[in-house]
């Protein structure tokens, strides 16, 4: 038997598999696939792989992408069995990859043979932006290209239909325990991941569900409780032990990141705010760290702020664990959405804006010193979203005001993740999608959008990153206008924009010469003085534009003290930078 796995990148509320990230789908279908007949050749392709086979030189020239005519045609006209996975539900913009919508999929699918099946999240439908109204329309095309779209777990249902197929059920979910075979055995296919090794980060699953929508209900926009009623954590060995077959491949980042709230792993029920637990999470991730003695990232993603402001003294710990046993640059995201206390009640939010006040400021009291990465060990994002039910202009003033806050009062947030509201079926806001304000509050979502972008990013960026900083290990992605693009492994990495084309998929030094309102500029060091292009070298402290003809006029320099009497106390600031 051959099986295609094709990726097309997901992002939902509690996980990410848009590359470098690798989610939990792929993994899992294939263990499973393995599990029920391990004669099985199991291909992984990726949406782009198709594109770059069926659009050909059209998408590699737009899309700045090297010539990889792939196996994709090959493997698709053998294959008995297709797997899709895809589903965007919280778009967002991506660096060097784009996730696949189901028009784009089924074009390039429709004419294969083999058995297709859709998995993953993708049965809801994907969202091309925010601020609009998920239809019929993608299901209804799905179910003219595939033979069976999985609306419960994909690798439960893989693992049924190879098996006995007669019995397959597509609304079968699976518990921990059934998982446990399929995520070991799944791990193997990150050698088929086109960042593997050096540049793949991992997804690994921790809890399924939500626990403050078991106690009162969910957030009225959110996926997360329609799919998984119920609240389950992940035993900590099962973890562990996947992390140590992946890291036995070679895997070396990972982001314990399929979860609704880190903080509230294997927490005490306790209606809207569960009781952390923070001797499991120490657990957790000291086991972790056992079987991945050499890892290079650690990182997480979603918090409630609610449980951290309600449960400090238990949050510190886990903020201390995260720290110990983490890496530097982590980030936890939390979901305010709205300021508007009314907003908040009317779509049922996770917090208040106080609330997640305090869990910024618990956060920034042991996270932000810098560690060797060059980033804050760890700092709180906060995610915004516009169009909710219930807003007004006061809404969005509310919301400014909240962020200005916390720059007036000196705090640190890693990012401010604004989005619009997308409607899904079956969430609570689908009852309430004719209270939905993206269109009318149109003009005012642009006007605060581009108001915190411009007061608030801008300044909260110098103050995260300084001019001077050095970031370590920065990879170089893409190239744009003599432009290289890079950032950083790990959770919400920073983009660093730096002014010359580089070597992509490569790791650099880079030094902090310059703030965007979302992103930053920088420069690889150490400079090559006597050879690096002047436009590069005007960034530099200590020379700027001004002192660039003269440093032209004098080079090539024979030692630093050459430098030094053309630079004169400007040496000092780049000094440790040069090199001859």
């Amino acid at each position: 038997m051959i099986v295609a796995i094709v990726d097309g990148y997901t992002d939902e509320p509690a996980g990410l598999g848009v590359p470098p990230y690798l989610g939990i789908y792929p993994r899992y279908a294939y263990g499973a696939v393995k599990k029920a007949r391990r004669d099985a050749t199991v291909f992984y392709l990726t949406i782009d792989d198709l594109r770059a086979t069926f659009e050909g030189e059209q998408w590699i020239s737009t899309k700045n992408k090297t010539p990889n005519f792939s196996r994709a045609r090959e493997v698709l006209q053998k294959a008995n069995l297709i797997v899709y996975i895809g589903g965007l539900h919280t778009p967002g913009k991506y660096l060097s990859a784009v996730p696949s919508q189901i028009e784009e999929v089924a074009r390039f699918l429709r004419p294969f043979q083999g058995v297709k099946i859709l998995g993953g999240p993708a049965f809801m439908g994907s969202a091309h932006a925010g601020g609009m109204r998920i239809t019929s329309r993608e299901l209804l095309l799905a179910q003219s290209v595939f033979d069976y779209i999985v609306y419960g777990d994909l690798e439960a249902f893989l693992f049924d239909y190879l098996t006995n197929p007669r019995d397959a059920d597509p609304f079968r979910f699976r518990a921990y325990t059934e998982l446990h075979d399929y995520a070991i055995i799944g791990a193997e296919i990150v050698k088929q991941f086109p960042d593997y090794p050096d540049f793949i980060i991992v997804e690994v699953e921790t809890q399924r569900g939500c626990p403050k929508a078991m106690g009162i209900g969910g957030c009225s926009f959110c996926t997360e409780p329609v799919r998984y009623r119920n609240i389950e954590d992940r035993p900590i060995e099962d973890v562990v032990a996947e992390v140590e077959a992946l890291y036995t491949l070679g895997v070396r980042h990972f982001r314990v990141g399929r979860q609704s709230c880190i903080f509230s792993y294997m927490a005490k029920p306790d209606g809207r705010v569960p009781i952390p637990n923070p001797e499991a999470l120490e657990k957790l991730f000291q086991g972790i760290r056992s079987v991945a003695p050499g890892l290079k990232v650690l990182h997480v993603d979603n918090a409630n702020p609610a449980v951290i402001a309600n449960y400090p003294k238990e949050s510190v710990r886990i903020a201390k664990t995260l720290i110990e046993y983490g890496t530097a640059g982590n980030v936890v995201a939390f979901g305010l959405e709205s300021a508007d206390p009314k907003v908040a009640k009317l779509n049922n939010l996770n917090a208040t804006a106080e609330e997640v006040y305090e869990a910024v400021r618990i956060l920034n009291e042991v996270g932000t010193k810098r560690g060797p990465n060059g980033m804050p060990w760890l700092l709180p994002g906060i995610n915004v979203i516009f169009g909710l039910p219930g807003e007004r202009k006061r809404s969005y003033e509310l919301t400014f005001q909240f962020f200005k806050r916390l720059l007036d009062d000196g705090l640190m947030v890693r990012r401010i993740n604004i989005r619009q509201v997308v409607v899904f079926p079956g969430t609570p806001l689908w009852h309430m999608r004719d209270k939905v304000k993206t269109e009318k509050h149109k003009k005012l979502i642009q006007h605060y959008k581009y108001k915190i972008r411009h007061e608030i990013d801008l300044p909260m960026l110098r103050r995260v990153v300084p001019v001077g900083t050095i970031l370590r290990d920065v990879r170089a992605e893409v190239i744009e206008n003599g432009l290289t693009y890079g950032r950083q492994i790990g959770s919400y990495p920073l983009i660093v924009g730096m002014p010359k084309e580089l070597n992509v998929n490569r790791f650099y030094d880079v030094l902090i010469v310059g703030h965007g309102y979302r992103s930053i500029t920088g420069v690889p060091i150490p400079i090559n003085i006597n050879q690096e292009d002047p436009k590069v070298l005007q960034y530099l402290p200590g020379i700027g534009k001004k002192r660039v003809a003269r440093v032209l006029a004098m080079r090539p320099f024979k030692d630093k003290k050459e430098i030094a009497r053309v630079l004169g106390e400007g040496i000092k600031s780049i000094e440790n930078l040069i090199a001859l």
